[in-house]
């Protein structure tokens, strides 16, 4: 075993590669869309060694395509709509190969990752209609944009207050520091929440309306009462495209509300973000360009290989400050900031080519036409359900691609008819609790999902919760 290959080896083994990776893309759509681990092969990767003495390359490749590439997650299957994970864009998987080999660190220095991630910020910032100055960088994904984003709502609020939240911490702050958020809203503002040192006790739950949309008179309340009992707002979020049912909250009237009282508006828009790009979804979509931050995950409706999140900040400046950690006097007008400086990571992976080569291969128009696909075979689907009332239910307004469905029935029909679906492995939905009543939800971000697809989603569905349906009955 050595450690310098040479060109005519590197080109072998990646070519071999390359016939895994062609026949998993291409097979994919042929087989079980969930094939779960055999019980002993998990075992076996659990309990075995670290391998004393190195294994040959072809050996390892043997046991990669059997034990492991024979195993997906299933996102790739067109008949996969269980959480936001789109397929990779096979140029993705270029770029990520291309990176890896490269290799770098982008901390920061004048390499060209950092150019180009640089120039991706940029270009995330345009296709949102961000103002111009808008700054940010490439994290792993929602949840750490979430830490990113919040960390630096809590200094510039504290900031305001006189208080240097760096040096004191929060237990050096003299009052409540709030952030706001639906109970709609994803899991990850929580955990940022609670790691952020300000307790979940803090997190507090914003009344929706029975479309799930963040209730913009209850937040004005909330923040009013808040204000006058002495506490400091830190942040709103608001959601641009939740992940149960693609609910967009208003948000131009809480971009009003936060200007109103000084609150900084962060705004997910992980998974519903880049529908901005359809004429349609434009109206609901754009005012999120007025939040002080936003984040996107291009590993979900942009098809890029995971991980790849996008947090935005209209005011870098403050970002810098909440994270840099060099000295004021040190920084002149003629620096070039690192990435370093604006967020957690020292050592930071070359995230960014992935997305600029996905970007650019695909563009916006293309990008345009990949995304109404995706909402089509969502309208395709909530249409299905709506053509058989007799055996399922559709959960209205219907939003993004997004589809909530249940079986006319008891939450533990439906229980059970959605785990007979998943192990089917004829088609693939996950599930969400609304209105306190089990719902099968389907999302589908692959532009690889058909019509026929969609009806043998449906086909699938009621097959299964008939057979469930007599088990129950004893039939």
């Amino acid at each position: 075993m050595t450690f310098d290959w040479s060109a005519e080896e590197i080109r072998r083994v990646g070519y071999r590669a390359v016939d895994l990776i062609a026949d998993h893309l291409v097979n994919l759509p042929n087989g079980p869309v969930f094939r779960p681990v055999p019980a002993e092969l998990a075992m076996a990767f659990r309990s075995a060694p670290p391998p004393a003495t190195g294994c040959p390359v072809d050996a390892i490749l043997d046991d990669v395509a059997r034990d492991v590439m024979a195993y997906p997650f299933g996102n790739g299957h067109p008949r996969f709509a269980g959480w936001v994970n789109s397929p990779p864009a096979p140029i993705g998987i270029v770029a990520a190969a291309i990176a890896a080999a490269m290799n770098p660190s982008v901390a920061g220095g004048n390499q060209a990752a950092v150019h180009v991630e640089h120039a991706v910020i940029a270009w995330m910032a345009a296709v949102l209609g961000c103002s111009p100055g808008t700054g940010g960088l490439l994290v792993s994904g929602t949840s750490a944009a979430a830490i990113t984003a919040l960390a630096v709502a809590r200094y510039a609020a504290c900031q305001q207050r006189g208080w240097d939240v760096r040096t004191v911490g929060v237990h050096g702050v003299p009052v409540r520091l709030l952030v706001y958020a639906t109970a709609e809203g994803h899991s990850c503002h929580q955990k940022a929440v609670e790691l952020l040192g300000l307790g979940s006790a803090n997190l507090r739950t914003v009344p929706h309306d029975g479309a799930l949309r963040m209730r913009p008179d209850a937040l004005d309340a909330m923040l009013r009462e808040d204000l006058a009992a002495g506490h400091l707002p830190v942040a709103v979020v608001a959601s641009a495209g939740t992940v149960n049912t693609g609910v967009i909250d208003p948000l131009d009237a809480i971009a009003d509300i936060c200007a109103q009282h000084a609150t900084w508006m962060h705004v997910d828009g992980a998974y519903g973000a880049p529908a901005m790009l359809l004429d349609e979804m434009r109206d609901q979509l754009a005012p999120a360009a007025r939040a002080d931050s936003i984040s996107v995950d291009a590993h979900k409706w942009l098809y890029v290989p995971v991980d790849a999140g996008v947090v935005l900040v209209r005011d870098p400046s403050i970002m810098r400050n909440t994270f840099s950690l060099v000295p004021p006097y040190l920084r002149t007008d003629g620096d070039a900031p690192w990435f370093s400086e604006y967020g957690m990571e020292q050592t930071r992976p070359f995230r960014a080519l992935k997305v600029w080569m996905t970007l650019r291969y695909f563009g916006l128009d293309g990008y345009r036409a990949l995304i109404a696909h995706d909402v089509a075979m969502a309208r395709a689907l909530a249409a299905r359900v709506r053509a058989i009332p007799d055996l399922l239910e559709l959960w209205e307004p219907q939003s993004l691609s997004i589809v909530c469905f249940r079986a006319r029935g008891t939450d533990d029909l439906n229980r059970a008819a959605l785990a007979e679906l998943q192990r089917s492995g004829g088609a693939f939905v996950s599930s969400t609790m609304l209105d306190g009543r089990f719902w099968m939800r389907a999302c589908i971000v692959n532009p690889r999902t058909a019509e026929a697809d969609i009806d043998a989603l449906v086909t699938q569905v009621a097959q299964v919760t008939s057979a469930v349906s007599r088990r129950l009955h004893g039939e």
